[in-house]
C-alpha cells in the first residue's frame, strides 16, 4: 500500500479578494508561512514520508520545503503539479472576468467541464496532468508500504480527488481545498480509500 498525504499551500495574496492566481509566482504571505509550519508539524508527527513532491511554483515549493525539513526527508519538483493555467484570465478579478467573458465566466461557475480559458487550459487537461502525478507516485513507490506528500493546488487537488472517488468533473465545485488542508489517501491492490479531505484543524490558532 502506499499512503498519499495531498496538501495545498500556504495563504497567498488573491485568495480573498479573489483573482485567477493560477501559473502567478506568488511568495506565501506571514499567514502561509505559518500554516506552512503548522502542516509540516502536523505531518510529521503523523507520518513518515520518504519523498514530498511539489508543484513548480514557489509557494508550493517554499512549503514542501518546510515539511521535508519537519520530516528529515528531500522535496522533488513535479511539472504535472503545476496550477491551472488560466491564460488571459490570470490574475484578473471576477468582476474584470465578468465583464470581459460573461457568457464564459458563468459557465465557469455552472458547467466548469465545458470551459477552456482564452489562451489557457481545460479541466480535461488538469486531469490528464493529475493522472500523470498519480502514475508517477505508483511507479516509484509501488506498493512499499511508503508515505508520500504532494503539495499542489486548490484546482490540482481537486482533480486528483475527484478521480480518487470516481466523481466527474461536473463535480468539481464540490470539493473544497483549503491552505494547508490535509486529505488522506490509500492506494492498495485492491483498491482506493479515501480516508481525509480537506482536514484544517492543525490551523487553528492561527486566525
Amino acid at each position: 500500500m502506499t499512503k498519499i498525504i495531498l496538501t495545498r499551500h500556504g495563504h497567498v495574496e488573491g485568495i480573498r479578494p479573489r483573482r485567477f492566481r493560477g501559473r502567478t509566482e506568488l511568495a506565501l504571505t506571514e499567514r502561509g508561512r505559518a500554516e506552512a509550519k503548522a502542516v509540516a508539524a502536523r505531518i510529521a508527527e503523523a507520518w513518515k514520508p520518504v519523498k514530498v513532491y511539489t508543484s513548480p511554483m514557489d509557494r508550493c515549493v517554499a512549503t514542501g520545503r518546510e515539511i521535508a525539513l519537519a520530516c528529515n526527508t528531500d522535496s522533488e519538483v513535479v511539472a504535472a503539479l503545476n496550477d491551472l493555467d488560466y491564460g488571459r484570465w490570470r490574475w484578473l478579478t471576477d468582476d474584470e472576468v465578468r465583464a470581459a467573458w460573461p457568457d464564459l465566466f458563468a459557465a465557469w461557475y455552472a458547467n466548469p467541464h465545458h470551459v477552456r480559458f482564452p489562451d489557457g487550459e481545460s479541466l480535461q487537461d488538469l486531469v490528464a496532468r493529475a493522472a500523470d502525478v498519480l502514475r508517477l507516485v505508483l511507479e516509484r513507490h509501488p506498493g512499499t508500504s511508503e508515505t508520500v506528500v504532494l503539495v499542489g493546488h486548490e484546482s490540482v487537488n481537486r482533480a486528483l480527488l475527484l478521480q480518487l472517488l470516481d466523481q466527474p468533473l461536473s463535480a468539481y465545485w464540490r470539493l473544497d481545498q483549503s491552505p494547508c488542508a490535509i486529505n488522506e489517501i490509500d492506494l492498495a491492490r485492491d483498491g482506493i480509500l479515501v480516508r481525509r479531505v480537506n482536514e484544517t484543524h492543525h490551523l487553528r490558532g492561527l486566525d
